[in-house]
């Protein structure tokens, strides 16, 4: 049982990051943004190109890769940023000036299709790994074995969490944001640059949703439809735990998961993404808008 609470997070850590990405969009520019899951796996492409670059034999203690793999997370962040930034440019800050917020949902669709083929165009369908050497599993607590990259994994996203909310907390832009979130024109008449925000929001959710689809493929593997795959449950996750709230995305995040690694005990591992929409509903139920979500 332990075991599966502990791949549960693991698998929970992944869609928190991503579930960030789609509450800031939300947050500051009122859609959902159905674009969110090819970020994923564009930064998970992104660093395979680039970690083959910076390939070197020897690796970091028990983890599979070696610091050139670090130098191409850290790139492939800023690429899938700038992809973002790029389709905000080219197709959402045209639609905005439209303020029908479903334009923005149908146009997101049309954005997630594309992006997925020129994934598909550029790097082809089959499956790729980061490495070929074998993650050896070690007992971490009696009962719970774990690899060096799954710990990596769960150190790094409290880490970016961790940064995440100091930014929003300690600085002026992360204040910025926060009053862009509450009241855009209030904002704007108290002199704060929404246009800027609104860029800085489209860098830190792509980069956090580019980590979020480099740590899956760290522990399962990168195709072109992983993005696809996850966008659901980071959905679920966000609105689980509050659509609008950060540290509801990331309970959210940490809930889907769990439950979906905890149900292969119950009814198998065919049923694990019904069994976070249900889990969703279950809790909607009791709070209709999400665990941390606004009770005024």
């Amino acid at each position: 049982m332990i075991q599966y609470v502990a791949d549960g997070i693991i698998v929970g850590a992944t869609l928190a990051l991503g579930a960030i990405g789609l509450t800031l969009t939300y947050n500051i520019l009122r859609f959902a943004n159905f674009a969110h899951g090819e970020f994923l796996t564009f930064g998970a492409y992104f660093a395979l190109v680039f970690a083959a670059f910076f390939t070197s034999a020897s690796t970091i203690g028990p983890l599979t890769f070696g610091w050139g793999f670090l130098a191409a997370v850290a790139i492939a962040l800023v690429l899938t940023a700038l992809l973002a930034l790029g389709v905000d440019r080219l197709l959402f800050r045209p639609l905005r000036r439209s303020d029908i917020t479903v334009t923005l949902v149908i146009a997101s669709f049309g954005a997630s299709l594309m992006l997925r083929n020129v994934v598909v165009f550029v790097w082809g369908s089959r499956p790729e790994y980061y490495s070929r050497n074998i993650a050896v599993s070690s007992e971490i607590v009696p009962g719970v074995r774990m690899s060096g990259d799954e710990v990596f994994v769960v150190a790094l996203t409290a880490l970016l969490m961790l940064a995440l909310h100091l930014f929003l907390t300690r600085t002026s832009l992360g204040r910025s944001m926060r009053a862009v979130s509450d009241d855009p024109s209030l904002a704007r008449v108290a002199g704060i640059d929404v246009q800027a925000v609104i860029r800085w929001t489209w860098f830190i959710g792509a980069g956090l949703a580019a980590v979020a689809g480099i740590l899956f493929g760290l522990t399962v593997q990168i195709s072109p439809e992983m993005g696809f795959n996850l966008i659901l449950p980071m959905f679920a996750a966000a609105i689980l735990g509050g659509i609008g709230s950060i540290y509801g995305a990331v309970l959210g995040g940490l809930i889907i998961g769990l439950a979906q690694s905890l149900s292969v005990l119950l009814i198998g591992p065919a049923y694990k993404p019904a069994v976070a929409f249900l889990l969703m509903f279950a809790i909607l139920l009791v709070y209709p808008k999400g665990i941390l979500g606004d009770r005024s």
